[in-house]
């Protein structure tokens, strides 16, 4: 009598804003992904390739482990070489283990 009668509210209809916001979402973080993680780990990936196919005989490299030496002997048909630590000192690497081409004149300098 003093109480009115309470009823619930109707149940809302599929909210097309919350999906749009989910894929918006998904795009962005999408594109953070592309440009942060994987454009520059590709770009790095083709640089080194290219470092690769450029090596000759005589280049001063310097390998991942930090062992500067002159590359004495190439091929390419495997993938090591065959670099000259000095006069008597030789090992073989693998290529990908090379991560740069020093300046002529860079070991004697040192």
């Amino acid at each position: 009598m003093f109480i009115s009668n309470a009823y619930a509210a109707g149940a809302p209809g599929a909210q097309q804003g919350g999906t749009m916001e989910l894929v918006f979402m998904l795009v962005v973080f999408g594109l953070i992904f592309y440009f942060m993680i994987f454009r520059p780990q590709s770009k790095r990936v083709k640089e080194h390739k290219s470092l690769m196919s450029s090596l000759s005989k005589g280049d001063e490299v310097l390998t991942n482990g930090g062992v500067l030496g002159k590359i004495a002997k190439i091929s390419d048909e495997n993938d090591y070489v065959l670099l000259d630590l000095n006069q008597s000192t030789q090992i073989t690497i693998k290529k990908d283990y090379i991560t740069a081409v020093l300046p002529k004149g860079s070991i004697e300098s040192l």
